[in-house]
Protein backbone atom coordinates (compact mmCIF):
# COMPACT_ATOMS: atom_id res chain seq x y z
CA UNK A 1 0.00 0.00 0.00
CA UNK A 2 1.50 3.61 -0.75
CA UNK A 3 1.51 6.44 1.39
CA UNK A 4 -1.53 7.92 -0.10
CA UNK A 5 -3.31 4.90 -0.42
CA UNK A 6 -2.53 4.46 4.02
CA UNK A 7 -3.29 8.07 4.78
CA UNK A 8 -7.20 7.04 2.63
CA UNK A 9 -7.65 4.39 4.59
CA UNK A 10 -6.63 5.64 7.97
CA UNK A 11 -8.75 8.68 7.29
CA UNK A 12 -11.45 6.27 6.28
CA UNK A 13 -10.84 4.17 9.17
CA UNK A 14 -11.30 7.15 12.04
CA UNK A 15 -14.55 8.66 10.39
CA UNK A 16 -16.29 4.77 10.36
CA UNK A 17 -15.36 4.82 13.97
CA UNK A 18 -16.35 8.42 14.79
CA UNK A 19 -19.78 7.29 13.26
CA UNK A 20 -20.31 4.15 14.16
CA UNK A 21 -19.77 5.24 17.62
CA UNK A 22 -16.82 3.31 18.27
CA UNK A 23 -14.45 4.61 20.65
CA UNK A 24 -10.64 5.29 19.14
CA UNK A 25 -7.75 3.87 20.67
CA UNK A 26 -6.90 5.45 23.79
CA UNK A 27 -3.38 7.28 23.35
CA UNK A 28 -2.06 7.02 26.56
CA UNK A 29 -3.72 5.97 30.05
CA UNK A 30 -4.63 8.33 32.89
CA UNK A 31 -2.70 8.44 35.63
CA UNK A 32 -4.28 8.93 38.77
CA UNK A 33 -2.53 9.18 42.20
CA UNK A 34 -3.29 7.63 45.25
CA UNK A 35 -2.24 6.89 48.78
CA UNK A 36 -1.45 3.89 50.05
CA UNK A 37 -4.52 1.70 51.32
CA UNK A 38 -8.46 2.49 50.95
CA UNK A 39 -8.00 4.86 47.88
CA UNK A 40 -5.59 2.71 46.59
CA UNK A 41 -7.62 -0.23 46.72
CA UNK A 42 -11.15 1.42 45.91
CA UNK A 43 -9.07 2.89 42.55
CA UNK A 44 -7.98 -0.63 41.33
CA UNK A 45 -11.85 -1.62 40.93
CA UNK A 46 -12.92 1.81 39.72
CA UNK A 47 -9.49 0.74 36.94
CA UNK A 48 -11.60 -1.94 35.72
CA UNK A 49 -15.36 -0.24 35.39
CA UNK A 50 -13.58 2.39 33.65
CA UNK A 51 -11.27 -0.30 31.16
CA UNK A 52 -14.85 -1.01 30.09
CA UNK A 53 -16.07 1.64 28.83
CA UNK A 54 -12.57 2.03 27.11
CA UNK A 55 -10.47 4.52 30.02
CA UNK A 56 -7.24 3.18 30.46
CA UNK A 57 -5.78 4.14 33.96
CA UNK A 58 -2.85 4.17 35.77
CA UNK A 59 -2.20 3.76 39.46
CA UNK A 60 0.60 6.13 40.72
CA UNK A 61 1.06 5.44 44.96
CA UNK A 62 2.16 8.11 47.33
CA UNK A 63 2.82 8.04 50.81
CA UNK A 64 2.01 11.69 52.06
CA UNK A 65 -0.44 14.13 51.65
CA UNK A 66 1.72 16.48 50.18
CA UNK A 67 3.50 15.14 46.76
CA UNK A 68 0.01 14.20 44.86
CA UNK A 69 -1.56 17.62 44.41
CA UNK A 70 2.36 18.74 43.30
CA UNK A 71 2.14 16.07 40.92
CA UNK A 72 -0.87 16.80 39.63
CA UNK A 73 -0.22 20.86 39.05
CA UNK A 74 2.68 19.93 37.55
CA UNK A 75 0.84 17.37 35.14
CA UNK A 76 2.96 14.19 36.08
CA UNK A 77 -0.13 13.30 36.94
CA UNK A 78 -4.05 13.92 35.52
CA UNK A 79 -6.30 13.11 38.82
CA UNK A 80 -5.97 12.06 42.58
CA UNK A 81 -8.00 10.62 44.86
CA UNK A 82 -6.76 10.90 48.64
CA UNK A 83 -8.28 14.07 50.33
CA UNK A 84 -11.10 15.60 51.46
CA UNK A 85 -11.79 19.32 49.86
CA UNK A 86 -10.98 21.75 53.06
CA UNK A 87 -7.21 20.09 52.38
CA UNK A 88 -7.76 20.61 48.81
CA UNK A 89 -9.14 24.31 49.30
CA UNK A 90 -5.77 25.02 51.55
CA UNK A 91 -3.60 23.49 49.38
CA UNK A 92 -4.90 26.15 46.47
CA UNK A 93 -4.60 28.97 48.86
CA UNK A 94 -1.32 27.96 50.14
CA UNK A 95 0.43 26.97 46.85
CA UNK A 96 -1.62 28.41 44.08
CA UNK A 97 -2.49 25.48 42.68
CA UNK A 98 -5.16 25.43 40.36
CA UNK A 99 -6.78 22.42 41.27
CA UNK A 100 -10.81 21.83 41.46
CA UNK A 101 -12.90 19.07 42.56
CA UNK A 102 -14.36 16.82 39.84
CA UNK A 103 -16.62 14.97 42.59
CA UNK A 104 -16.89 13.24 45.68
CA UNK A 105 -15.48 9.98 46.56
CA UNK A 106 -16.06 8.74 50.28
CA UNK A 107 -15.71 9.76 53.72
CA UNK A 108 -13.48 8.40 55.84
CA UNK A 109 -14.25 9.62 59.60
CA UNK A 110 -11.79 10.22 62.06
CA UNK A 111 -11.51 8.58 65.42
CA UNK A 112 -9.46 8.65 68.17
CA UNK A 113 -7.25 6.04 69.31
CA UNK A 114 -5.30 4.38 71.61
CA UNK A 115 -3.33 2.04 73.30
CA UNK A 116 -3.43 3.48 76.64
CA UNK A 117 -6.26 3.97 77.93
CA UNK A 118 -10.08 2.61 76.52
CA UNK A 119 -11.69 6.00 77.24
CA UNK A 120 -11.22 9.89 77.12
CA UNK A 121 -12.36 10.02 80.73
CA UNK A 122 -9.43 7.41 81.65
CA UNK A 123 -6.95 10.59 80.28
CA UNK A 124 -5.12 12.25 82.91
CA UNK A 125 -3.77 15.73 83.15
CA UNK A 126 -0.94 16.26 80.81
CA UNK A 127 -1.62 13.10 78.37
CA UNK A 128 0.03 13.42 75.18
CA UNK A 129 -2.29 13.84 72.29
CA UNK A 130 -1.50 13.56 68.52
CA UNK A 131 -3.23 15.13 65.83
CA UNK A 132 -2.12 15.72 62.14
CA UNK A 133 0.20 18.79 61.75
CA UNK A 134 -1.62 19.73 57.96
CA UNK A 135 -3.97 22.92 58.94
CA UNK A 136 -7.02 21.06 57.96
CA UNK A 137 -6.61 17.96 59.23
CA UNK A 138 -5.07 19.37 62.47
CA UNK A 139 -8.30 21.69 62.69
CA UNK A 140 -10.76 18.61 62.36
CA UNK A 141 -8.52 16.94 64.92
CA UNK A 142 -9.22 19.72 67.33
CA UNK A 143 -12.67 19.90 66.93
CA UNK A 144 -13.27 16.37 67.35
CA UNK A 145 -11.88 16.68 70.56
CA UNK A 146 -13.52 19.59 71.45
CA UNK A 147 -16.80 17.28 70.53
CA UNK A 148 -15.44 15.51 73.35
CA UNK A 149 -15.26 18.03 75.85
CA UNK A 150 -11.77 17.62 76.40
CA UNK A 151 -11.10 21.06 75.23
CA UNK A 152 -12.53 24.46 74.45
CA UNK A 153 -11.59 26.70 70.80
CA UNK A 154 -11.99 29.84 70.55
CA UNK A 155 -15.15 30.68 68.87
CA UNK A 156 -14.11 31.89 65.35
CA UNK A 157 -10.99 29.37 65.27
CA UNK A 158 -13.23 27.23 62.27
CA UNK A 159 -11.97 23.97 60.86
CA UNK A 160 -8.34 25.30 60.11
CA UNK A 161 -7.95 25.94 64.09
CA UNK A 162 -4.68 25.29 65.37
CA UNK A 163 -3.60 24.45 69.36
CA UNK A 164 -3.00 27.79 69.94
CA UNK A 165 -6.82 28.59 69.48
CA UNK A 166 -7.53 26.15 72.73
CA UNK A 167 -8.85 29.06 75.67
CA UNK A 168 -9.87 26.32 77.61
CA UNK A 169 -8.05 22.56 78.36
CA UNK A 170 -9.14 21.41 81.83
CA UNK A 171 -6.72 18.38 81.82
CA UNK A 172 -3.99 20.43 80.67
CA UNK A 173 -3.69 17.96 77.41
CA UNK A 174 -0.24 18.45 75.35
CA UNK A 175 -1.04 18.39 71.50
CA UNK A 176 1.45 16.80 69.81
CA UNK A 177 1.14 17.50 66.15
CA UNK A 178 2.40 14.98 63.55
CA UNK A 179 2.37 14.23 59.71
CA UNK A 180 -0.64 12.20 59.61
CA UNK A 181 0.80 9.41 58.17
CA UNK A 182 3.01 8.75 61.23
CA UNK A 183 0.36 9.05 64.02
CA UNK A 184 -0.09 5.35 64.24
CA UNK A 185 2.92 4.58 64.31
CA UNK A 186 3.26 7.07 67.53
CA UNK A 187 0.50 5.42 69.40
CA UNK A 188 3.03 3.65 71.55
CA UNK A 189 4.48 6.44 72.25
CA UNK A 190 1.41 9.00 73.15
CA UNK A 191 -1.37 8.34 75.09
CA UNK A 192 -3.90 8.93 72.32
CA UNK A 193 -4.09 10.00 68.75
CA UNK A 194 -6.91 11.38 66.30
CA UNK A 195 -6.31 9.50 63.04
CA UNK A 196 -7.51 9.71 59.48
CA UNK A 197 -9.89 6.99 58.46
CA UNK A 198 -7.35 5.73 55.65
CA UNK A 199 -4.16 5.86 57.61
CA UNK A 200 -5.82 3.96 60.35
CA UNK A 201 -7.69 1.10 58.07
CA UNK A 202 -3.91 0.90 56.65
CA UNK A 203 -2.65 0.59 60.21
CA UNK A 204 -5.33 -2.33 60.84
CA UNK A 205 -7.54 0.07 63.12
CA UNK A 206 -10.93 -0.19 62.37
CA UNK A 207 -12.97 3.38 63.24
CA UNK A 208 -16.36 1.72 64.68
CA UNK A 209 -14.63 -1.14 66.49
CA UNK A 210 -11.25 0.55 67.69
CA UNK A 211 -11.40 4.32 68.18
CA UNK A 212 -12.52 5.79 71.63
CA UNK A 213 -14.24 8.26 69.33
CA UNK A 214 -15.07 9.39 66.06
CA UNK A 215 -16.75 11.95 64.08
CA UNK A 216 -20.03 11.72 63.13
CA UNK A 217 -21.35 10.52 59.95
CA UNK A 218 -22.11 13.88 58.38
CA UNK A 219 -19.97 16.77 57.81
CA UNK A 220 -17.44 19.12 55.09
CA UNK A 221 -14.94 16.31 55.11
CA UNK A 222 -16.36 14.10 52.21
CA UNK A 223 -12.91 13.19 49.84
CA UNK A 224 -12.59 14.04 46.54
CA UNK A 225 -11.61 13.27 42.91
CA UNK A 226 -8.95 16.38 42.09
CA UNK A 227 -7.97 17.56 39.02
CA UNK A 228 -6.57 20.57 37.27
CA UNK A 229 -8.96 23.29 35.91
CA UNK A 230 -8.19 23.28 32.24
CA UNK A 231 -9.01 19.82 32.37
CA UNK A 232 -12.65 19.92 33.55
CA UNK A 233 -14.42 19.78 30.30
CA UNK A 234 -12.33 16.97 29.19
CA UNK A 235 -14.25 13.58 27.94
CA UNK A 236 -12.16 11.18 30.23
CA UNK A 237 -13.00 13.16 33.39
CA UNK A 238 -16.71 12.50 33.01
CA UNK A 239 -15.97 9.17 32.26
CA UNK A 240 -13.95 8.42 35.39
CA UNK A 241 -16.51 10.07 37.71
CA UNK A 242 -18.73 7.77 35.83
CA UNK A 243 -17.06 5.22 36.63
CA UNK A 244 -16.43 5.80 40.52
CA UNK A 245 -19.61 6.70 40.81
CA UNK A 246 -20.87 2.74 39.57
CA UNK A 247 -22.67 0.42 41.88
CA UNK A 248 -20.52 -1.86 41.33
CA UNK A 249 -17.73 0.57 43.28
CA UNK A 250 -20.16 1.21 46.00
CA UNK A 251 -20.61 -2.78 46.80
CA UNK A 252 -17.13 -3.09 46.86
CA UNK A 253 -16.52 -0.24 49.52
CA UNK A 254 -19.80 -1.18 51.55
CA UNK A 255 -18.69 -5.09 51.57
CA UNK A 256 -14.89 -4.34 52.52
CA UNK A 257 -14.99 -1.53 54.93
CA UNK A 258 -17.99 -1.95 56.69
CA UNK A 259 -19.36 1.41 58.22
CA UNK A 260 -16.05 2.56 58.57
CA UNK A 261 -15.87 4.07 54.94
CA UNK A 262 -19.18 6.09 53.75
CA UNK A 263 -19.83 6.72 49.55
CA UNK A 264 -20.52 10.21 49.47
CA UNK A 265 -22.25 10.54 46.15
Amino acid sequence: MNRRSLIRFLTVASLTAVISGTPLAQEKPIKVGVTGGPHAQIFEVVKKVAERDGLKIQLVEFSDYVQPNAALASGDIDLNSYQHLPYLQQQVKDRGYKLISAGNTMTFPMGVYSKKVKSLKDLTEGARIGVPNDPTNGGRGLLLLQSQGLLKLRADAGPKATPLDIVENPKKLKIIELDAAQLPRALGDLEAAVINGNYAESAGLNPQRDSIAIEGPTGPYANILAIREQDKDKPWVAKLVKAYHSDEVKKFIKATFKDSVITAW
